[in-house]
C-alpha cells in the first residue's frame, strides 16, 4: 500500500482530483494518510474530513524558528512512514533539510510548461498573468519531483493547454486546472504507485 502525505494551503482542488482517482481505483493500492495545511481554515482540510483522512494544521507561526517548523513537518511524515509527499497548492517554501529527507519522493504540480514561466515568484495567478502578458499561444501544467531548487526537479508529465485571446488569468487558470492539472497529477501518482518511474541524470524515464 502506497502511503501518501499531502501538503496544501487552499481549497485543495488537486487534492480532490487525486482522491477521486484513488476512490474509483484508477490509482491502485494507494492511501492518503495525512493532509497537512499551513492554514487552519483551508477548505482542503474539510475535503479530507469527508473521506475520513487525517487532517492537520502545521504552521510556521506555531514554532520559534523555521528550522523547528521544518523539523516538525518532516517528523510528522516520517512518523507515518509516507512513501510520497504531494504538494497540492502549498505556499510555504520547503527547507533544504525537508527536501533532502525525502529524495525523489516529493511531487509538485506547476501551472505552466516548465521551463517556461517558472522559478522564483511564479505561482498561482501570477503564472497565468505572465503567460497572457507574453502573448504565449500554449501553456499547460507540469508534474515534477521537488529538489532544492525552484521548479528544477525532474519532470514527470506535462500537458499543453491553448491560450485564447479573450483569456483573463482567472479563466486561464480554470482551463489549465480542468484540462491539465486534474488529469496529469493523478496520472503521475499512478505511475509512482505502479513503480514505473526511473530517474537517470535528472530525467524521468517511464517504464
Amino acid at each position: 500500500m502506497l502511503k501518501i502525505g499531502v501538503l496544501v494551503s487552499g481549497g485543495g482542488t488537486n487534492l480532490q482530483a487525486i482522491i477521486d482517482k484513488i476512490v474509483d481505483g484508477t490509482i491502485p493500492n494507494t492511501k492518503i494518510v495525512s493532509v497537512v495545511s499551513n492554514k487552519e481554515n483551508a477548505y482542503a482540510l474539510e475535503r479530507s474530513k469527508k473521506y475520513n483522512i487525517d487532517g492537520k494544521c502545521i504552521k510556521p507561526s506555531d514554532y520559534s524558528s523555521r528550522v523547528e517548523f521544518s523539523e516538525a513537518l518532516k517528523n510528522h511524515f516520517i512518523s507515518l512512514n509516507v512513501d510520497l509527499i504531494v504538494l497540492a497548492g502549498y505556499l510555504v517554501v520547503l527547507s533544504k533539510e525537508f527536501v533532502s529527507a525525502f529524495p525523489n519522493k516529493i511531487m509538485n504540480i506547476h501551472p505552466s510548461l516548465i521551463p517556461s514561466f517558472c522559478g522564483d515568484g511564479y505561482y498561482g495567478l501570477k503564472v497565468h498573468q505572465a503567460v497572457i502578458n507574453r502573448g504565449a499561444k500554449l501553456t499547460g501544467a507540469t508534474v515534477h519531483f521537488v529538489d532544492e531548487g525552484t521548479d528544477t526537479g525532474p519532470i514527470i508529465l506535462q500537458k499543453a493547454v491553448d491560450v485564447k485571446d479573450s483569456d483573463t488569468p482567472e479563466i486561464l487558470q480554470q482551463r489549465v486546472m480542468k484540462e491539465a492539472e486534474w488529469i496529469i497529477y493523478p496520472e503521475a501518482i499512478k505511475l509512482f504507485a505502479e513503480n514505473r518511474i526511473e530517474i537517470n541524470d535528472n530525467k524521468v524515464i517511464i517504464k
